[in-house]
Parts: C-alpha cells; sequence; structure tokens
C-alpha cells in the first residue's frame, strides 16, 4: 500500500480553496485568500480554478513570447505575463477577478507596486484569452466586462471553433478574433483564419499568422 502525504503548502492551498468557496469575496479577499498553486478566477464572488489542456498553454505561451520580443524588439513601454488578475465588474455591479492567459500591460501602471500580489485595478493594454470548453466566458461574459473596463485590445482564440458561427462563419473554422475598442466604448471585431497575418493595434509590426498559433 501507498500512503501519500499532502505537503504543508498543499494543505494550506486547499484550505484556502475551501473557504473562497464558502464565502462571498471582494477582489482584495479574493488576492489575499488565492493559492500559488495554478490559476484562479473570481466569479460573482466565487474562487474558482482553472484548468486548461497542454495545448492551451502551449497556443498561449507562443502568443507571450511573440509579443515579449516585440516589446524588446521595439523598446516598448509595456510588460508582458500570464500572472496579472484582473478587475472587472459585471452587468450586476460586481467585482470580477480575471486572469487573462496573456496579458500586456503598460510597465509604468505594472511597477506601480510591485509588492502587490498581481491585482490590477486599471485598464490593461491587451488581454488574451484561449477558447477551451467554457466558451462562454470569453465570448460573452469577458468580452462585456473588458468593454466595460476599458481594455483596448481583446483577443480570443479559438482553435477548437467551439465559439458561434456569428462570430467563426460559417463553416466554423479556427480562428483568432482581434477586438478593438471604438470611441464609444464598444468593440469592434475582425475575424482571422488559414494564413492570415494578425493585426494588432498594440503590436502593428507583429508578424504572425493564425496557421502559427495553431500549430504551437
Amino acid at each position: 500500500m501507498i500512503t501519500l502525504t499532502q505537503s504543508k503548502s498543499g494543505i494550506e492551498s486547499s484550505s484556502k480553496l475551501e473557504q473562497g468557496k464558502n464565502l462571498d469575496l471582494s477582489f482584495d479577499q479574493f488576492l489575499e485568500q488565492c493559492p500559488e498553486d495554478g490559476r484562479y478566477e473570481l466569479v460573482d464572488g466565487k474562487m474558482v480554478k482553472i484548468l486548461a489542456t497542454r495545448i492551451h498553454y502551449d497556443i498561449a505561451w507562443l502568443i507571450l513570447k511573440s509579443f515579449d520580443r516585440e516589446i524588446d524588439r521595439l523598446a516598448l513601454n509595456y510588460v508582458v505575463n500570464d500572472v496579472a488578475a484582473v478587475l472587472t465588474i459585471n452587468k450586476k455591479g460586481k467585482e470580477q477577478g480575471r486572469h487573462p492567459d496573456v496579458s500586456v500591460i503598460n510597465r509604468d501602471l505594472w511597477r506601480r507596486d510591485r509588492l502587490d500580489y498581481r491585482g490590477i485595478r486599471e485598464p490593461i493594454q491587451l488581454a488574451v484569452e484561449v477558447v477551451s470548453t467554457n466558451w462562454e466566458d470569453d465570448y460573452i461574459d469577458k468580452l462585456d466586462e473588458y468593454a466595460r473596463l476599458g481594455i483596448p485590445e481583446y483577443w480570443i482564440v479559438d482553435y477548437l471553433a467551439i465559439g458561434s458561427r456569428d462570430y467563426l462563419g460559417d463553416p466554423k473554422l479556427p480562428s483568432v478574433l482581434i477586438f478593438n475598442l471604438d470611441a464609444e466604448g464598444k468593440y469592434q471585431m475582425t475575424r482571422f483564419q488559414n494564413s492570415d497575418r494578425l493585426i494588432s493595434a498594440t503590436f502593428p509590426e507583429l508578424n504572425l499568422t493564425v496557421e502559427q498559433i495553431m500549430a504551437a
């Protein structure tokens, strides 16, 4: 018989997660109680663990590295990471804590309080969400919340083509959807598929195609 003993850090993380499940958390409480192992979001007052496949992480990592190279090459005043928790407000006026797969953040904003636990309370420059089975979160909830927060650019990477035909077209194909905020605070969408080169307002010289992303 093999007995597995949970580490102290694992016990603490489990305890924090159980607390988060039972309480109606604010964004600040979410940051304080969020376990360090894994990825979590604050959804309707509850702490929710994010589970993703390896291809999900591979795609997000390829995009992150592509952005990072552009930032270095052009000496842009951004940082890019996958650890930021962003405060948003949903339609009911409730605080949410979103954790984009890739976040591009103004460097001055990120470094304003470097002792903060990853919490961002102002609009980041660009958010990327790689769609998994919970596609409605990215297409509906986060689309609304990111627009309300004022994030200028939002990417949805739907490698499974599981979103609706309104977004993906007919037939549905793996796509990258780029939403740019207009003067009225509404997102305008451009759909990219196959060999299309992605056109980004944040990274106008970015040389990256949908095919390259899907092959990650």
